[in-house]
Order: C-alpha cells, then structure tokens, then sequence
C-alpha cells in the first residue's frame, strides 16, 4: 500500500512562493524550516557546495497525519530548460 506523503518543489525565492501558497491555498506551517548543508546534501544533490532553505506546509484539509508541501530553495539556481512538447521524461 502507498501513501502520499509530501511534493517538494524548488523555487527562486521560497519566502515568496511560500507566502503565495499560505495566502491563495491556505496551507499552514508546520513549524519545520530547514537550512540544510554538508557533505551529506553535496552526494545526495550531485551538487558541490549545496545549500538548501524553505520550509514545510502542510496542506488544506488535513489533520495531524498530514501529507506536505515542501518548498526550497537553493543559494544558487540554474535555469531548467523548457520541456518541448515531443521531448520524454526519462524515469528509469
């Protein structure tokens, strides 16, 4: 049996797409920031010198067993590329 527990998403700015979401969905704070570093995230990311700030919210209407929505935010960002509309998403 799966279970959904969070979607994360990585922003340019955290503070503003957090507020976005607080004030358009309502989502609440949890009360878990995160400013995450170290050797741990630089093998976890691929990415030398990562460092990741945001935080959790957990989404409307739920309780105390609640999925979140995690949002980031990198100190230094790439642009992605745009996604063409024949290009695949490689999985696996």
């Amino acid at each position: 049996m799966f279970r959904y527990a969070h979607t994360n998403i990585i922003a340019k700015d955290h503070k503003k797409l957090i507020a976005f979401y607080k004030n358009v969905f309502h989502c609440q704070s949890i009360g878990e920031t995160r400013d995450l570093q170290g050797t741990w995230l630089d093998k976890l990311t691929g990415l030398p010198n990562a460092h990741i700030v945001g935080e959790h919210l957990c989404l409307p209407g739920y309780e105390a067993d609640h999925p979140t929505l995690e949002i980031f935010s990198y100190d230094e960002a790439i642009a992605a590329h745009a996604p063409r509309i024949n290009g695949l998403l490689q999985l696996f």
